[in-house]
């Protein structure tokens, strides 16, 4: 690891203008590529103190050995330059886009004496029309079917094309109208290009024109009598027009643009490119990147530009770019977008009406692309064994983590305050494994706390387990510890614990060393190999502090803060930093946000549940229709809290008994403090209030705390 300051460049000589730098590691290789408005000031924020510096440009400035700048005249200049560049060298720590798949072309080759169309991956060649990206091959060969009816272009291969031109026979498309065939000069060369032409006229969105025209024709040919003409004229524009459907219309017609979303998060990120001609989608494409190097949305965003038109020209670029997010500074990129295709370039932001809403489209795609992308990254085995052996390295365990336990405490500004357990077993997810807490402990805001309660009670049941029987025995009813004893599972249903498997009941001869009587798994019942807490050292302290009070020292504790992916170790001051590219902290990441999203949710609907907490939910045997038909006969809980036992009585359902309750529970409630109308400002009365009330989301909850809640936060 090198020291920075061992080739730091003076201050004097790192000039104050455009261009474009590169770090060299020792071996001279370039590891990374960058541009800067001034490179005097860019230079200097790498050489500050290292402490100060994110860990993914720490990792860089220690790997590289000497750096290096080439000065330019503009800041266009520069952003070629370093397009060039990392072309050229591929350097290991700046943003590289790869592409989910190879992306398939419709192509026609332009540069040809016969013009040919068919379907093209790979690098572009010059003089060939392109069209696309599409997603499937077959999806190109479809329209192709459909347009040859109406422009017989030449698809064969070079070999077929001088074969039929040797035997003077052209192929089965020849004799059945879907070829001109100009390899047996049934049409001239001139003649074929002119068909290629209007292929491509076609396909680039002018439509209108070749429809109108087959109509006139189709009416001509009709008042001549030539009715078998105008039949296939007819089917002709059925073919178009059946073309034409594949792509849906988006935009106005005469839209040209590519809109370009991205989804990301700490480790990752998700690009994905609607490409809009003629107000309809043509193609789409996306990319997966690592991010290995400290970067904004925006830079992102500038990355994606410089590979998607870094080798086009022309038409190629189109007169619009929308972006979720613009580079900083934006002029260059855009003077440069301009230069690529000869006219001016609009990039920015879409702020309403169908590009916005087409946008929102692109943004979904991205989400499920990165989605995707990691539900394949994880469920491959190999990728999984690398992450858990990464981590024992990382940590110093003695073997792999194959059980690991993940907490997180979420609360909204000291209310409501819960806990989450998450399992992975062998890099996946055990939902059925999955456990809530509530922290009855204490009132507040205070998460180490709640920290160390969590864990004393998750573990204080596994120790209990052991002693009843030797070896695995059940503890005190999980109620009494105000754990979520229903096995909610992460998408909030009620799940049954799956077997622990043959492994897990070596030992005991009965078999039924790890299930209850009713056959189900028994709670908390199996360890695991390592416990990570959401939260840096005070939280990873409270833990370990748990485990430590009762006797635990066989179990790992780890943290992982979220500012900076830092992995906190007990005891120690300096935290463990993975790689940006390791599968280990890719996997940490996924179970510590597992948890924080299980957390959340059990928060929210904990807190929906307290807005719409009403006193007649005391009343034992009161269900929510009798509640519902009570308020409905009333009007209000005022008027319900004053009416007598007769006259509650009188309610279809609710018998004197229940109605006896009724009172009761009024009575004994307080009265809830006067609503205000946070939009007028107005005291509500209580017939405005007191009536059940569909609150929809738990975002939104209806009640007198509403303004308040809405300006919390939620951890």
């Amino acid at each position: 690891m090198a020291d920075p300051s061992s080739y730091r460049p003076k201050p004097g000589q790192i000039p104050d203008s455009p261009g474009v730098y590169k770090f060299r590691d020792e071996h001279r290789r370039v590891i990374y590529v960058g541009k800067a408005k001034s490179l005097r000031q860019r230079l200097a924020s790498y050489f500050q103190d290292l402490a100060g510096l994110h860990p993914r440009t720490r990792t860089m400035v220690t790997t590289a050995a000497s750096v290096e700048w080439t000065v330019v005249s503009t800041e266009v200049e520069a952003l070629q330059l370093e397009y060039s560049w990392i072309k050229e060298y591929d350097p290991r720590f700046n943003v590289k886009y790869r592409d989910d798949k190879s992306y398939p072309y419709l192509a026609v080759t332009m540069n040809e004496e016969f013009p040919r169309v068919q379907v093209m991956r790979g690098h572009k060649r010059k003089g060939v029309r392109y069209f696309g990206p599409y997603g499937h091959a077959w999806a190109i060969r479809d329209t192709v079917d459909l347009l040859l009816r109406v422009f017989p272009v030449r698809t064969c291969s070079a070999g077929v094309f001088k074969n039929a031109a040797r035997t003077d026979r052209p192929c089965l498309l020849g004799y059945i109208g879907k070829c001109s065939a100009p390899c047996v000069g049934r049409v001239s060369d001139e003649e074929h290009r002119e068909l290629a032409e209007e292929f491509c006229d076609f396909m680039a969105g002018r439509t209108g024109t070749y429809i109108r025209r087959l109509e006139q024709q189709m009416t001509d040919a009709a008042e001549e009598m030539e009715y078998e003409r105008a039949a296939r004229l007819r089917d002709d524009i059925e073919a178009l027009k059946k073309a034409m459907e594949k792509n849906a219309v988006v935009l106005a017609d005469a839209t040209d643009a590519d809109l370009m979303a991205v989804a990301e998060d700490e480790l990752e990120a998700a690009v994905q490119i609607f490409h809009v001609r003629g107000g309809r989608v043509r193609g789409q494409r996306g990319w997966v990147t690592d991010k290995v190097e400290a970067v904004t949305t925006g830079d992102l965003v500038e990355h994606a530009l410089q590979q998607l038109y870094g080798e086009e020209t022309g038409d190629s670029v189109p007169k619009e770019v929308l972006v979720p997010a613009l580079p900083d500074p934006v002029e260059p990129v855009q003077e440069w977008l301009t230069e690529r295709r000869g006219s001016n370039v609009s990039l920015r932001i879409p702020q309403r009406g169908d590009k916005k809403a087409l946008m929102e489209t692109v943004q979904r795609n991205a989400l499920q692309a990165l989605g995707l992308h990691k539900t394949k990254r994880a469920s491959d085995l190999t990728t999984r064994s690398r992450a858990l052996e990464e981590i024992a390295g990382a940590l110093d365990l003695d073997s792999a983590p194959l059980r690991i336990e993940c907490y997180d405490i979420s609360h909204l500004q000291g209310d409501d305050v819960v806990a989450s357990m998450v399992v992975f077993e062998d890099g996946l997810q055990r939902k059925s494994e999955y456990r809530r807490f509530q922290i009855k402990g204490f009132e507040g805001q205070d998460d180490v706390r709640s920290m160390h309660e969590v864990i004393t009670r998750r573990f204080r049941r596994y120790l209990a387990e052991k002693e009843r029987t030797g070896e695995w025995t059940d503890g005190e009813d999980a109620s009494s510890d105000g754990i979520s004893s229903d096995g909610a599972s992460a998408d909030g249903t009620s799940t049954e614990s799956a077997p622990l498997g043959n492994a897990a009941l070596e030992g005991d001869t009965t078999g039924n060393a790890f299930t209850e009587e009713d056959g189900r798994p028994k709670r908390f019942a199996y360890p695991p190999q390592l416990v990570v807490v959401d939260g840096g050292q005070p939280q990873v302290a409270a833990a370990k502090r748990a485990l430590d009070e009762l006797g635990i020292d066989d179990i790992a504790v780890c943290g992982l803060a979220k500012r900076l992916e830092e992995v906190w170790l007990p005891h120690e001051d300096d935290p463990v930093v993975l790689p940006r590219t390791s599968e280990g902290l890719y996997l940490l990441q996924r179970v510590r946000d597992e948890a924080h999203r299980f957390a959340i949710t059990y928060q929210r609907t904990k807190r929906a549940k307290r807005f719409k907490a009403s006193p007649l939910d005391e009343v034992p045997g009161l269900g929510e229709t009798r509640k519902q038909a009570l308020i409905k006969h009333f009007g209000s809980v005022k008027k319900l809290r004053s009416a007598t036992i007769d006259q509650i009585c009188e309610v279809p359902g609710i018998g004197r008994k229940t109605a006896e309750a009724v009172a009761v529970a009024l009575a004994q409630a307080a009265p809830a403090a006067p609503a205000v109308n946070t939009a007028t400002g107005e005291i509500m009365e209580d017939e405005e209030v007191g009536a059940p009330v569909d609150t929809g989301s738990p975002e939104e909850p209806v009640s007198t705390g509403a303004s308040h809640e809405r300006r919390g936060q939620e951890t």
